[in-house]
């Protein structure tokens, strides 16, 4: 195997891209039922926001023709697994993969938002 040398670089924050077909309504999910708010926008209409909340940030993509992947686009680590999967519950978002423990470590999830995108989420136990 070739190992590449790092040169030194060191990486800072990565942030998920999520191809969306309508901007105002994955606004208006991401927001409204995970608290995330908007820091940036781009476009007349809106083709790009960043949405964050706490050090979760959300790169949102207006993508009218997306067709949703049947895999996790994103993984999501919080504190409070049970929690988040109470409020997805309450808001009646679609869950792929109910909440368990898993063998190599983490409480995890798997919910779909209204575009498709399959988010994995996951807490350390």
């Amino acid at each position: 195997m070739n190992v590449i040398a790092d040169h030194g670089v060191r990486f800072g924050r990565i942030a998920a891209m999520l191809p969306v077909k309508d901007m105002a309504k994955a606004h208006d999910f991401y927001t409204r039922v995970f608290g995330f708010s908007k820091v940036f926008e781009n476009g007349n209409p809106v083709g790009f926001m960043i949405l964050k909340r706490d050090e979760g940030e959300l790169h949102l993509t207006l993508q009218p023709a997306h067709e949703a992947a049947n895999f996790n686009v994103a993984h999501l680590m919080v504190d409070d697994a049970n929690g988040l999967y109470t409020t997805c519950q309450r808001y009646g978002v679609r869950i792929i993969k109910r909440l368990q423990d898993k063998d190599y470590g983490l409480r995890a999830f798997v919910f779909e938002d209204p575009d498709g995108n399959r988010i994995d989420v996951g807490q350390r136990i």
